[in-house]
């Protein structure tokens, strides 16, 4: 089981904003989300960016860019439910089934001979949790006062909260740093072509999987090894275990780090 950052509770309002700065190529959404739902950012091409807020709202500003497509061609779309916000950069569809935003795994996010280009930016108030998604672009979210949720693919990660972080990709290195460790079940931080750097609280107790192939593999915490002892591959228990804690490259090193 792997834990999960989004909570059903009831439904709320939130101003919706265009604020078209730059024609169509700009848009502005901001409202009030409250302490403990998220905000949910859904992305193809670009990067995410998210900052604290000074303020009590969530405001999301997205900016298209284009070579040769149009950037009024891609939408974005905003989905208020249980959870919190969802806010979705929707491309054309490419095949038979249309693209649609909605939350966590629901809707519908692909793209075809399309190159624009969106670039997120989000202030998060504290106590709001951020998912962030995309598949070309990488993620930035730091000092944030909540969970962090933070998946790519061809992009690097680099998220700091002071709640729980989990962080995945494939092309680009992970680094992490949770102010809270105690979820239930397990948490993967996987990547192919990447290093991974885990920051975790002094307290931190789990079960420990890690594994690469072209790097090392360094922890600040005491570990009790189960099997044999290798650079790069090694299963233990920091402290009392409890959870798990699984981390997985091909290329590139593996730390564990106090924060």
């Amino acid at each position: 089981m792997r834990s999960r950052l989004i909570a059903a509770v009831p439904a709320f309002a939130a101003a919706l904003v265009f604020a078209p700065l730059a024609g169509a190529d700009e848009f502005r959404w901001q409202g009030a989300v409250a302490s403990g739902k998220s905000i949910e950012i859904k992305n193809v091409n670009g990067s995410i960016e998210a900052v604290p807020s000074t303020g009590r709202e969530v405001v999301v500003t997205a900016t298209k860019r284009a070579r040769r497509s149009d950037p009024e061609s891609v939408r974005i779309e905003t989905v208020e439910h249980a959870g919190g916000v969802t806010v979705c950069a929707v491309y054309p569809s490419g095949g038979e089934q249309a693209n649609e935003c909605g939350p966590a795994r629901s809707g519908r996010m692909s793209t075809r001979d399309n190159d624009v280009v969106v670039e997120f930016r989000v202030e998060v108030p504290a106590g709001v949790n951020l998912v962030a998604k995309t598949v070309n672009g990488g993620i930035e979210a730091e000092g944030l006062g909540a969970d962090i949720e933070a998946r790519t693919v061809n992009g690097s990660i680099k998220a700091t909260g002071a709640g729980d972080v989990e962080a995945e990709t494939v092309n680009g290195s992970i680094e992490a740093r949770m102010g809270r460790a105690d979820w239930t079940g397990t948490h993967e931080y996987k990547t192919v072509n990447g290093s991974i750097v885990l920051g975790l609280p002094g307290d931190f107790s789990a079960d420990v999987k890690a594994a690469t192939v072209n790097g090392e593999i360094e922890t600040d915490f005491p570990l009790t090894v189960s099997g044999r002892f290798s650079s790069k591959r090694l299963s233990g228990r920091v402290g009392d275990g409890g959870r798990m804690l699984e981390l997985e490259t091909v290329n590139g090193a593996i730390r564990l780090r106090k924060n």
